[in-house]
């Protein structure tokens, strides 16, 4: 059995450490028999190493409390009345300061971290939606759930079991967001889950309609500004449509402008969220906040 490689160690560490894995390919080659070839790709084995590294740092931030909860107000434009709050994740590195979730998520969403994250995000959620009931404040609270989260057999009771203590006041003002792409890998399974949920007065919204399966994808790739070009508005409109025929409520995400908000309203869609309305928040921030909106980009304003 033979192994060809070329590796350029960074250091004696780094070397010591190649080496060992050499060793052991080398031992994988000769158990497969004579006459064999098994290459070692150094670049490859240093990659796997610096995810279970970052996946490590997670796992010590989870564990240090290192992550919060910011949310995001959603307004209803056309009355300048807040409706509810979507929960955002964010990680307060020690070194780093705040750390957007895109720089992060993606390397757990699919590990058993990835779910241990989404139970903390859900059960921090509930625990913030009862205590602003208790001062008070009513409005709905947004969930993300992921797509390996969702497919979770004991999503459904462990849900009900976050939820028992606060009553069904706090269970109808909980949305769960969930993925196009998600609900459609398992259609069925998912319709039962939502089904058992809905039970416990959950409700559900689809994120991100018509960036998955959707049809309307493949039309046009959306850019930032999506009511300039015509047919990102006939994008816009068709979805508004859509969800008149089914009963839906639309949320527009990424509302930046007064501008925007007026067309929205015109297209018939009324709830806006975005950092032109406002920024996602820390949860002590929200209160104030929402005794302070004077419906700035309402269609009156």
């Amino acid at each position: 059995a033979s192994i060809g490689a070329t590796v350029f160690p960074h250091d004696r560490a780094d070397g010591e450490a190649l080496l060992r894995h050499a060793d052991q390919a080398m031992y994988g080659a000769k158990q497969a028999g004579r006459n064999g070839y098994l290459f070692f790709d150094a670049e490859q084995d240093r990659r796997t190493k610096d995810r279970f590294v970052a996946l490590g740092r997670v796992q010590e931030a989870l564990d240090a409390s290192e992550f919060s909860l910011h949310y995001q107000p959603k307004v209803d434009m056309r009355q300048g009345r807040v409706l509810g709050a979507e929960a955002l994740l964010r990680w307060n590195h020690p070194e780093h300061g705040l750390v957007p979730p895109g720089q992060f998520l993606p390397l757990v969403e699919h590990t058993g971290l990835g779910i241990a994250l989404g139970r903390w995000v859900l059960a921090q959620g509930v625990s913030q939606l009862a205590a602003w009931q208790r001062e008070g404040l009513d409005i709905t609270v947004s969930i993300n759930v992921s797509a390996r989260h969702l497919q979770e057999p004991a999503f459904a009771d462990e849900l009900a079991e976050l939820l028992a203590p606060h009553g069904a006041d706090v269970a109808r003002h909980l949305v769960l967001e969930v993925l196009e792409t998600a609900a459609l890998a398992d259609i069925d399974y998912t319709c039962e889950l939502m089904q058992r949920c809905r039970a416990l007065g959950v409700r559900f919204a689809l994120d991100d309609f018509g960036t998955g399966y959707s049809t309307f994808t493949y039309l046009k790739r959306l850019p930032l500004d999506m009511l300039e070009d015509h047919q990102d508005l006939a994008i816009v409109e068709g979805v508004i449509a859509l969800s008149r025929t089914f009963g839906c409520e639309v949320v527009a995400e990424g509302v930046e402008t007064p501008a925007q908000a007026q067309r929205l309203i015109e297209l018939g869609c009324g709830i806006g969220q975005g950092n032109g309305i406002a920024a996602a928040m820390p949860s002590e921030q929200l209160p104030g906040w929402v005794r302070a909106y004077k419906g700035q980009m309402t269609a009156g304003a």
